[in-house]
Parts: C-alpha cells; sequence; structure tokens
C-alpha cells in the first residue's frame, strides 16, 4: 500500500510566494500544490504573473517572501539547491534556446554530460532515444537553423526531457510557432501527458487544457483568482474576471 500513498505525494509546493520587480507586484501569496503525475494550466491574461511563477518554480526569478519546495528540497536560495532542483525539473520556453552550432543530437546530449556527468556515448543514446520519443529522430544530425520553428521546439522539449525530469514547466511553448506547426508540439505533449509526466503548463491552447489538464488555474494581477478541473472551469466559472478571459479567448480561436 506504501507505493499508492507517495503516487498521491505533493511534488511542488508553493507557500505564499511573493514576487515584486521594484513597485509591481508579481506575485501576491501564491500558494499552489501539484501531485505527481497531475497536469496543470495556467492561463491568464499578458502581465498575470503566469511566467514568473514557472520561473520561481525553477529558480531562473528569485523570490522575497514565502517557500518553494520540489520533492522535498527547499529553494532557500544556495545554488545547491538550486542545482538540485533544477536537476528534477524541465524546461521548454517560448523561444527554443538550441545552441545554433551544435546538431541537434549535441544540443540534447550536452547536459546529461555537463550536469550528471553522464558519458558521450550514453548522452547520446539517451538523446537519440527522446528525439525518437518526440518523433524527430530522422533530424539528429541537422543543426537547428536548418528545422521549422515547430521541429526545433519538439528537438527543446526531448532536450528537457533528456535530464530526466520529475516534472516539465512549459512557458507558452506554442506562442512563437506558425499556426500550422501548433499541433505537432500540442500532440507532443499531449503524449506525455498520457504517460503521466507532471506537467505545468502556460498557454493560451484552450482545446489543450480540455483535453490533458487535471486542473485549470486561471490568474490576474499576480494572484490566483479560480482554480477548477476543465469541465467545470470552462463550464461554469465563478468569477467575472474568469468570464471575461474566456469570452476573449475564445472569440479570438
Amino acid at each position: 500500500m506504501a507505493n499508492s500513498v507517495i503516487d498521491q505525494s505533493t511534488l511542488i509546493s508553493l507557500e505564499k510566494v511573493e514576487r515584486w520587480y521594484g513597485a509591481f507586484h508579481a506575485l501576491k501569496a501564491i500558494d499552489l500544490s501539484v501531485r505527481k503525475g497531475e497536469k496543470i494550466v495556467l492561463c491568464g491574461p499578458s502581465g498575470s504573473g503566469k511566467s514568473t511563477l514557472i520561473r520561481c518554480i525553477n529558480a531562473l526569478e528569485t523570490i522575497q517572501d514565502g517557500s518553494i519546495t520540489v520533492e522535498g528540497q527547499l529553494l532557500d536560495g544556495s545554488s545547491k539547491a538550486v542545482d538540485a532542483i533544477r536537476r528534477e525539473v524541465g524546461m521548454v520556453f517560448q523561444s527554443f534556446n538550441l545552441f545554433p552550432h551544435m546538431t541537434v543530437l549535441q544540443n540534447c546530449a550536452l547536459a546529461p554530460m555537463r550536469v550528471r556527468g553522464t558519458s558521450r556515448a550514453d548522452a547520446e543514446k539517451l538523446a537519440r532515444k527522446y528525439l525518437e520519443r518526440v518523433r524527430i529522430l530522422d533530424q539528429a544530425e541537422k543543426y537547428p537553423a536548418q528545422l521549422s520553428g515547430g521541429q526545433q521546439q519538439r528537438v527543446a522539449i526531448a532536450r528537457a526531457l533528456c535530464m530526466e525530469p520529475k516534472v516539465m514547466l512549459f512557458d507558452e511553448p506554442t506562442s512563437a510557432l506558425d499556426p500550422e506547426m501548433v499541433k505537432e508540439v500540442l500532440d507532443t505533449m499531449i503524449s506525455l501527458a498520457r504517460d503521466g509526466m507532471t506537467m505545468i503548463c502556460v498557454t493560451h491552447e484552450m482545446g489543450f487544457a480540455r483535453q490533458v489538464a487535471d486542473r485549470v488555474i486561471f490568474m490576474a494581477s499576480g494572484e490566483i483568482i479560480e482554480e477548477a478541473e476543465p469541465e467545470i472551469f470552462f463550464k461554469s466559472p465563478k468569477h467575472e474576471r474568469t468570464k471575461t478571459f474566456l469570452g476573449e479567448i475564445l472569440a479570438h480561436h
């Protein structure tokens, strides 16, 4: 029975998290816990704090108050804690951030070699496994500039997976893509979700949220305004701000 208890355990916990940029209050007393295997979609208007929130989880942004714990490791500001958390947390950004002078395979093999001390042969084997996972192994010897935006983003996902993270953070991974490339990236994310990956996704793709999310969280002005299962969130949002946001999003799609 012990295992089933662990499966329900909290993987990420944010308590009363505060983030300021000068006088701008970006995150206000954020409380959030994410269980292992849970898929969470963060949505909300521009400037609502969504990207800041996930960037705090892997210490790309520092918090001024409150606490963040990832798999029992408190993010206490020490480089040891930051390193420990970044080993467990994969991140995919809007821009693909691939090294242009390296092949796809080299891009993916780099972190395991550098961070985990994996041998080149093992790192490349791992890279091939995850490039196949995102259905782009045939592009392994190409350079990023030779790929479409959608292909580059799938490489970026494979690269994050090569660290075999416990959780994947996605910061608007399709917003820089041409419309016809969005689906291939979302399909990759859907397939990861179905495999049980813990995921927090900042996205405006509401179809994805309906299909994949266990919870949809709506943020505005640095606060979590509403959170619910997709069914409830889309059919009967409680707050006026959520209703307005959904109305605008659905009008555009």
